[in-house]
């Protein structure tokens, strides 16, 4: 499926008589978007996903990167900055990351994050010093790989039990709402996406990890 199509697919998905509540839509349409390069149509839908689920913190990063490829510098700081409070608050550390060094780049200053959640209740077995790469928090480290391959074994080192829970979780949300058929290539490689981002395996660790550049859905 070329990207006019998956463009055309999500568009489809958030109509009105459809589902214009879906933020999982909402935001692979941003992504399809981005692809295309229509940067602004990319901002939009990505803030629609941010109306519909605030807590997103990687859509905040996208829609302040798709912001800057649109030349819109100044709504591209807005939105970073609270993105980046957003997600210090939550504790997403490789977001908040991303979009500090966003606002850097853009010579907006990083907001200073004195709610940011850099520790919390220590989960049960966690007393062993692992730290989830993605939350910054201690958390327990998996007893194997959830799956085999480089990807696995990165996310078995580095990602907390806990927080690919949380993943499950979300990715159960990702194959309802988009409607997904995992025996499907492309859809398989929408899935593995999304993974990914709410990981913060981004397209540099992939390609490091694999020895290639990721599938782009």
């Amino acid at each position: 499926m070329d990207i006019q199509q998956r463009i055309a697919q999500f568009e489809n998905m958030v109509r009105d008589e459809a589902d214009p509540n879906n933020d999982m839509a909402w935001f692979s349409l941003g992504g399809a978007y981005a692809q295309a390069g229509r940067h602004a149509d990319s901002a939009r839908a990505y803030m629609r996903c941010l109306q519909i689920n605030p807590g997103m913190s990687k859509a905040f990063q996208l829609a302040g990167q798709s912001y800057i490829n649109a030349g819109d510098k100044d709504a591209a700081a807005e939105v970073l900055t609270q993105g980046y409070k957003a997600a210090a608050g939550r504790g997403d550390r490789m977001p908040m990351k991303a979009m500090g060094d966003l606002l850097a780049k853009l010579g907006r200053p990083v907001p200073e994050a004195p709610g940011a959640k850099t520790t919390g209740a220590t989960p049960a077995g966690a007393g062993d010093g692992f730290v989830c790469q993605r939350t910054g928090r201690p958390g327990t480290k998996m007893s194997k790989p959830p799956f085999k391959g480089p990807v696995g074994d990165w996310i078995g080192a580095n990602i907390s039990k806990e927080t690919f829970e949380d993943w499950i979780a979300q990715g159960t949300k990702v194959i309802n709402e988009l409607r997904l058929d995992l025996s499907r290539d492309e859809d398989e490689a929408v899935y593995d996406a999304h993974m990914r981002e709410f990981l913060g395996i981004d397209d540099e660790l992939y390609e490091r990890l694999i020895g290639a550049k990721p599938v782009r859905p």
